[in-house]
């Protein structure tokens, strides 16, 4: 640790908060990232889904520009990686959504009519024009919908990668656990003290705690707990040629499943959604449910070998909007990305290096400030 206090403290060490801060040392701050590390997060248990398209859901159009406002920051961000020597595994192949009986279908077809609405760019494909893209698909799908512009990557690259950036622009580490912000009287915050009790101070925090931001302030951000599964296609398979190429999320008779292919032949399955506070188990009942709706979805994917299952905590808010902003002198707020922190990872760490400095953020996320909430106090106690 330095020997004088750092310029930024940033409390999380997932993508949002190693993301924002690499880019804050970038910008020649001193940065000590803050987290107690381990793989139970979010982040690890991503599936790396990039899906402005695919995601855009009833009521959420300022959520939905937000997400696309993000894709180009995260394709910058990507190729500052990759020319760095550490490729983060983007697929651009785009999404094919799909469904099996006439009610998915016409499930399918309102989501499909009101993002065309917005503008954004699909392709509505029948049932044998979806098995032609994806030959694996179950005989049964009824008609599917090509998403040309979302994106996956790797979650556990990118993640490894934004930690090597950041040490390489000079960010600190440190395994900790935060139980309480510093503040003054004034409501001024100053630095944070971990559960062993040590107290550091900084001239900004910046807290990304993702689903634990709730214990050190007082803003709606809930856990949302999601299962998923990796599975590996066998060599056997792979020598015939990929068994998916693009991302494919099916409605099976109601219920949602997606499975992401990784270029080393893994496919990740997923995801659950459980209000479950912050327990991060993995049930039985989740991985059935997940491996049922593979099976149904791509019915080879039961000959594939069952690699890991694995849950994590979303960070999620009344609106499933992110919260970003100042919520005080010295403390700056970036959390309850839910579902999009992967995509929407540049796109705040760019909105938080401009916070810390003073500047204005950009429009798209004017609706997502701290303040949106009625009855919620986005300010810090002064610790005892």
């Amino acid at each position: 640790m330095a020997a004088h206090p750092p310029d930024v403290l940033v409390v999380g060490g997932g993508v949002i908060g190693l993301a924002a801060g690499y880019r804050l040392a970038q910008r020649g701050a001193s940065v000590l990232v803050i987290d107690p590390g381990g793989d139970r997060g979010a982040s690890w248990a991503a599936a790396g889904m990039l899906a402005p398209v695919t995601e855009a859901a009833f009521g959420e159009d300022e959520l939905t520009r937000l997400n696309l406002a993000a894709v180009p920051a995260f394709r910058r961000l990507a190729g500052e990686l990759d020319r760095a020597g550490r490729p983060v595994g983007l697929r651009t192949e785009g999404t094919l959504a799909v469904a099996f009986n006439a009610d998915d279908r016409a499930a399918l077809d309102r989501l499909t009519d009101f993002r065309t609405g917005l503008g954004l760019h699909t392709e509505r494909l029948s049932g044998s024009a979806a098995r032609e893209l994806e030959p694996y698909l179950a005989a049964g799908v009824r008609g599917g919908v090509l998403a040309a512009d979302d994106l996956s990557v790797d979650n556990r690259r990118y993640l490894a990668a934004l930690r090597a950036a950041a040490g390489d622009a000079g960010v600190g580490f440190l395994a900790a656990e935060v139980s309480a912000l510093l503040a003054e009287p004034d409501g001024r915050v100053t630095g944070v003290r971990t559960a062993t009790g040590d107290e550091l101070r900084a001239g900004t925090v910046v807290l990304c705690g993702g689903a634990a931001t709730g214990a050190l302030l007082p803003v709606p951000v809930q856990p949302v707990k999601g299962q998923i599964v990796r599975l590996a296609v066998p060599d056997r398979l792979r020598a015939a040629g990929p068994v998916l190429t693009r991302t494919v999320r099916g409605i099976v008779r109601g219920g949602e499943v997606y499975l992401v292919p990784r270029a080393g032949g893994e496919v990740v399955v997923g995801a659950t959604s459980e209000q479950q506070g912050h327990d991060v188990g993995v049930t039985a009942g989740g991985v059935y449910e997940l491996l049922r709706n593979a099976y149904e979805l791509l019915p080879i994917s039961s000959e594939f070998a069952f690699v890991e299952a694995r849950a994590g905590s979303r960070p999620g808010t009344p609106d499933n909007g992110p919260i970003l902003g100042r919520v005080a002198d010295g403390l700056v707020l970036a959390t309850g990305h839910y579902r999009n922190g992967i995509l929407l990872s540049a796109l705040t760490a760019d909105a938080v290096a401009a916070l810390v400095a003073g500047e204005p953020v950009a429009a798209v996320w004017q609706p997502f400030g701290p303040d949106r909430f009625a009855g919620s106090r986005a300010a810090p106690a002064v610790p005892a």
